[in-house]
């Protein structure tokens, strides 16, 4: 598995080999201009304050386009050293949400793989997110708040319905959190969040140990047809 200081060196070759990962031109930054500016473009002109009365979405751009090209390079091209400056970017978003900072203190929690698929994948895109934006946000990182304990097909494709039924009991607590009740209120970070199926399956393991939730970070929020409330 990708470690913190591996994928912090890939971050750096990023800027030593001058080369884009998503179009592979030339350039000194993370990302070309040209890239850079495709992605600008998916950012949302305003934050989306929240999906109930009770639960905070915080997204920094919607899903397609120049970002969604960034995160299949991100999990499915090999790299890791993009989870950190994306990360960094919702963690501004979060910075600009009115009254984020009465969630204090405030635990972060990424959304787990299940073993298989991070011995395949090598790193958990959610939690290399996670970091980037504690390192940007100031908040605690919980990397085993949760442990997927059920093997789950890839959502693309499939129904609301069949999403809902995919991460049914898919999560427990894991060992930052296990024997632990009424700790620190807990945000949620994922790469993409779709129709919340799997953040609401994540919220319900947290609840039946009376842990709060304040809701979920994902650095892509799908277009609004897509989108279920989360209560």
């Amino acid at each position: 598995m990708v470690s913190w200081s591996s994928a912090w060196q890939g971050f750096l070759n990023l800027f030593l080999e001058g080369c884009c990962p998503l179009c592979h031109r030339s350039t000194r930054h993370v990302f070309c201009l040209d890239c850079l500016r495709q992605i600008e473009e998916c950012r949302l002109s305003e934050p989306v304050p929240s999906l109930d009365s009770h639960l905070i979405c915080c997204g920094w751009g919607e899903y397609g386009g120049g970002l969604k090209r960034a995160i299949a390079a991100f999990k499915y091209n090999h790299h890791p050293e993009l989870g950190h400056p994306l990360g960094h970017w919702l963690g501004q978003a979060w910075r600009q949400l009115p009254n984020s900072q009465r969630w204090s203190p405030l635990n972060v929690i990424p959304i787990p793989l299940h073993l298989t698929k991070l011995q395949k994948r090598g790193y958990n895109q959610a939690e290399l997110l996670a970091e980037g934006f504690c390192r940007e946000t100031g908040l605690p990182l919980l990397r085993n708040g949760l442990q997927r304990i059920r093997a789950t097909e890839a959502m693309y494709g499939l129904s609301p319905q069949q999403r809902h039924q995919n991460v049914t009991e898919a999560f427990q607590l894991g060992s930052d959190l296990r024997g632990a009740k009424g700790n620190s209120p807990v945000l949620i970070v994922d790469d993409i969040y779709t129709t919340g199926a799997t953040v609401r399956a994540a919220i319900d393991t947290l609840k039946e140990s009376n842990i709060q939730v304040v809701g979920v970070a994902a650095l892509a929020i799908a277009p609004a047809p897509k989108r279920i409330n989360m209560a």
